[in-house]
């Protein structure tokens, strides 16, 4: 898109967001200005705010876009049928699949601080994405036939575990990694017996 196009509203709104994303996952959110994305946009800061009013509310706008399409993803594979190992399975290849294709969507909902925000703001955030955790968690209450604090402590612990294998080959790139597909898998059998062993 070429700065400085005349766009309508939505267009310009949609513009801004996927400059915010990009600078955000680069850098962090605290890191970054409304200046700086307004520069990337190619229009002025006050322009910036006929938009947003501030560098948060556009972060808060990029978190629930990730959380959406994650749980969106994730739904996609829930449903599946067969055993509870290979629907969990397929739940933690579409979990790392979505964190490596979206890489820039998962660091704004997964791995970046959100310290300034409003105690509204927080909540809706984190509403966001406990509704994409509910698809594990509910996959552990069938399975368990309970909904008790060990069976949510099963379900944070398979979450954690697949952030923990996202965040690090996110973060860590240089990293001598075995091949990636058998990494993963290896992963995977140890999250499934875990959880179900």
């Amino acid at each position: 898109m070429v700065k400085g196009t005349k766009l309508r509203s939505s267009e310009r709104r949609e513009h801004i967001l996927a400059e915010a994303l990009r600078l955000f996952a680069a850098r962090g959110v605290f890191e970054v200005s409304t200046r700086e994305i307004a520069q990337a946009v190619g229009i002025s800061q006050p322009s910036l705010y006929a938009h947003f009013k501030s560098r948060d509310e556009i972060a808060i706008e990029l978190s629930h876009r990730a959380f959406g399409l994650f749980r969106e993803r994730m739904e996609g594979v829930g449903g599946l049928q067969g055993s509870p190992i290979g629907r969990l399975r397929q739940m933690g290849r579409e979990y790392v699949r979505f964190g490596l294709e979206q890489s820039s969507a998962y660091r704004v909902a997964f791995m970046i601080e959100r310290a300034n925000l409003t105690p509204d703001d927080h909540k809706a955030v984190h509403d966001a994405g406990m509704r994409a955790f509910s698809m594990l968690h509910n996959l552990f209450k069938e399975v368990r036939n309970a909904d008790d604090a060990y069976t949510e402590a099963l379900a944070q612990s398979a979450w954690a575990s697949m952030h923990g294998l996202v965040s690090l080959l996110l973060a860590r790139p240089e990293f001598q990694w075995v091949e990636r597909e058998m990494l993963i898998e290896l992963h995977l059998d140890r999250v499934c017996k875990d959880a179900f062993g």
